[in-house]
């Protein structure tokens, strides 16, 4: 006989994810048709960073595609640098590495992503650009223990905090090199 366990709805799990509530995560985890859930994720945030940026760039079309555009490279960089490094070069002994559980786990991690259309007020851009990158690296470093099957918290934050210097790191380089000009 088999059994069923709940799952969250889609808000619960945005709720969840920003409350970095470890077993929204574990469910997200397990649920292979939130894939997709957690893609829109990840894209909303981006364009909440696209155009919460215009406090920092203006309102052309371009630097808000540009910034939405940035933010997702910096999320995927970010996921991939985590999946290389804690999956590979930092396991633990019962680390279980599953893209898909992976990818759904880090993209509900983005949901604090959401607060960064508040930027679009001049005068709140960087706080709320700031407070935001904080929080969804505590969201990650819950949604990378989850999904690798950690133990530790404080490997996950050195994993964590590696991969977003790196993601962080590639975004500045980008930005620099192909961005709009800040006047």
């Amino acid at each position: 006989m088999a059994t069923h366990t709940a799952t969250n709805t889609f808000t619960q799990r945005l709720i969840g994810a920003m409350a970095l509530d470890a077993a929204v995560y574990e469910d997200v985890e397990a649920d292979r048709s939130a894939t997709g859930q957690a893609l829109l994720v990840v894209l909303a945030s981006s364009l909440a960073a696209g155009i919460g940026s215009r406090g920092l760039i203006g309102t052309s079309f371009q630097g808000i595609l540009f910034m939405s555009v940035l933010a997702l490279i910096a999320w995927a960089t970010w996921a991939f640098v985590t999946l290389q490094i804690g999956g590979r070069l930092m396991p633990e002994p019962n680390t279980s590495v599953d893209v898909g559980e992976l990818l759904r786990t880090t993209g509900f991690a983005a949901t604090p992503g959401l607060f960064r259309i508040l930027g679009i007020m001049p005068a709140a851009t960087i706080p709320v650009f700031v407070i935001s990158a904080l929080w969804m690296l505590a969201a990650m470093i819950v949604a990378v223990r989850q999904a690798l099957d950690y133990e530790s918290t404080g490997r996950a934050i050195a994993v964590c905090v590696l991969g977003w210097s790196l993601a962080v790191a590639i975004a500045v380089a980008l930005g620099l090199f192909f961005g709009p000009t800040l006047s």
